[in-house]
């Protein structure tokens, strides 16, 4: 299974690719970030992010797509544009007909590392170890995409046999 992992973020938008089966270590495809000018108008900040992604995720060809969902910051303007490249995100891999999967930053940090409050250095140390890399990737918004891709593969296919499952017994049941 390929999956393509993105951490949005309007300045940063980290994406790191990994192919691997669940409870078994991945392998690195490779990782990205792209990147806007905060000079520049926002729309055009979107479609540059859009392009970006619509590109990598061409490329790459992924089974499915995990987004890193967007979390109640203080900031509100960082929200925002948080909130604005994960929409962007989301309709990457929904129009490229790839499904596409949301983690909390807490179940991709268990995930990854045993721990929803593991802080940035634990999650890319442990992402270094798990796909054998000779270098932390960089930046950090790399590193969590890439866990983003290894959360996906290890959880992912036990939450939609799940959500499936719960779907199907619902339409089951009488109203």
């Amino acid at each position: 299974m390929r999956v393509l992992g993105i951490d949005p973020g309007l300045t940063r938008c980290g994406v790191g690719v990994v192919d691997g089966l669940p409870g078994r270590p991945g392998k690195l495809v490779g990782y990205f970030v792209v990147r806007t000018d905060t000079g520049d108008d926002i729309a055009q900040r979107l479609l540059h992010l859009d392009r970006g992604l619509t590109d990598l995720v061409a490329e790459h060809r992924p089974d499915a797509v995990a987004v890193e969902r967007v979390f109640a910051q203080h900031n509100v303007r960082t929200v925002m544009g948080t909130a604005q490249a994960s929409g962007i995100a989301l309709l990457a891999g929904a129009r490229a007909g790839v499904p596409v999967q949301t983690y909390t930053p807490s179940e991709v940090k268990a995930a990854v590392t045993g721990s929803g409050t593991a802080g940035k250095a634990q999650v890319t140390s442990m992402v270094t170890r798990l796909l054998q890399l000779d270098a932390p990737p960089r930046p950090a918004d790399a590193a969590d995409a890439l866990a983003l891709a290894i959360c996906h593969i290890w959880r992912g296919g036990t939450r939609a046999k799940i959500q499936a499952a719960a779907l199907a017994a619902a339409r089951r049941s009488p109203r």
